[in-house]
């Protein structure tokens, strides 16, 4: 039987929600799920739907999540459905929800100089970044407050050079990184900042290794 996945995608159009989520239901539905995508939240509240998934992706930015809808959404994780997904997308979407952080495993604080050039380096030799060597990318790097208990599988360091916050200087801070919930599998990466991020290759393919890996 085919794995079945959700899509819920909304809030702040800079971090391109629509496009991502059509990026991944794509990768998703090449691997043989049921993919089902929205751009709404009511379907959290629907008990009997959300424990039929096995994979939820949440893609949204600076957004807000009625209790019944995080209800939802952290009992079905609780249970066993996977959770997966990006930058904003996952790690900036429910600013005022510490129970949904705690889910999640970490909470975007903000991304010195904007858009620049940094090095993303694997820290693992789990299967989610087995194989793949260090890359470059050009976009926001992400600085997060983030649960001790994660396990990191890849990791970048902060130069202290933007915004007048040198304090951050050879700050070594996850990039990605996996988890357990309650019985489910929480997979996140700070990476996709927008759809062509994902065009760097290793980008693509970690957030695609962890959405498999996240899976029910």
């Amino acid at each position: 039987m085919a794995k079945k996945a959700f899509i819920t995608w909304g809030g702040w159009d800079g971090h391109e929600p629509e496009q991502t989520a059509t990026i991944f239901a794509d990768v998703l539905r090449v691997e043989g799920y049921q993919v089902e995508i929205s751009d709404s939240l009511s379907a959290l509240e629907d008990e009997t739907f959300m424990s039929s998934l096995d994979l939820i992706v949440p893609v949204w930015t600076m957004a807000n999540i009625s209790p019944e809808q995080e209800t939802g959404l952290l009992q079905a994780v609780r249970a066993g459905a996977g959770c997966a997904g990006w930058h904003g997308g996952m790690g900036d979407s429910f600013r005022q929800n510490v129970d949904y952080q705690f889910m999640v495993g970490g909470q975007f604080i903000c991304h010195p100089g904007g858009i620049i050039d940094y090095t993303v380096r694997i820290a693992s030799s789990d299967p989610i970044v087995k194989g793949l060597s260090d890359f470059e990318m050009h976009s926001e790097q992400y600085f997060m407050h983030v649960d001790p208990s994660n396990e990191v599988l890849a990791t970048t360091t902060f130069s202290g050079d933007y915004w007048n916050i040198d304090w951050v200087e050879n700050v070594v801070m996850p990039v990605c990184w996996k988890k357990r919930y309650g019985q489910g599998r929480v997979f996140y990466s700070s990476l996709g900042h927008v759809a062509t991020d994902f065009n760097v290759p290793q980008a693509r393919e970690i957030m695609k290794r962890g959405c498999l890996w996240a899976t029910r």
